[in-house]
């Protein structure tokens, strides 16, 4: 059985450094802004077992206009799990999540081999590529969000 809820920042680190952060040391899982009482981490849990996980954080993009904006961080599903609409299955549950939270645009910076995975779910490309040390090539991508369900 699957379900969705809500981790801490550390039980993040059991998917972030193999998926994300493979040969780099733990500390590399921690993100600025992980501990914010406005930030939240969810993982998706397979009878009991974390296979994914995404942070939300309510900051805003230094070069996007919109009030009250998400950046989604960290968004990843261990190998195994991969290509089988799990990862779908969190980014809806982060657009819920931040739709509650009268959120107006969702934001973060997709590696070049998940733009294609974010296009599917209508988030677009803004701008250039550009390269975060140690990880490789992002892009900036958005979503505009419709007004919270009733």
């Amino acid at each position: 059985m699957e379900i969705i809820k809500n981790i801490t920042a550390v039980e993040s680190f059991l998917v972030r450094q193999p998926v994300l952060r493979a040969g780099k040391p733990l500390e590399s899982c921690q993100f600025d802004g992980d501990d914010l009482e406005t930030t939240q981490h969810f993982g998706l849990f397979i009878d009991e077992k974390l296979i994914g996980i995404v942070s939300v954080f309510n900051t805003k993009s230094a070069v996007l206009i919109a009030s009250n904006q998400f950046q989604i961080r960290g968004m990843a599903i261990l190998p195994k799990f991969q290509k089988q609409g799990f990862g779908e299955k969190l980014m809806l549950h982060c657009e819920e999540y931040i739709r509650n939270q009268k959120g107006t645009l969702i934001w973060f910076n997709a590696r070049e081999n998940a733009v294609s995975f974010y296009e599917k779910l209508h988030y677009k490309k803004i701008g250039a590529p550009f390269a975060i040390a140690d990880i490789g090539l992002h892009y900036l991508m958005k979503k505009e969000m419709d007004s919270p369900t009733k």
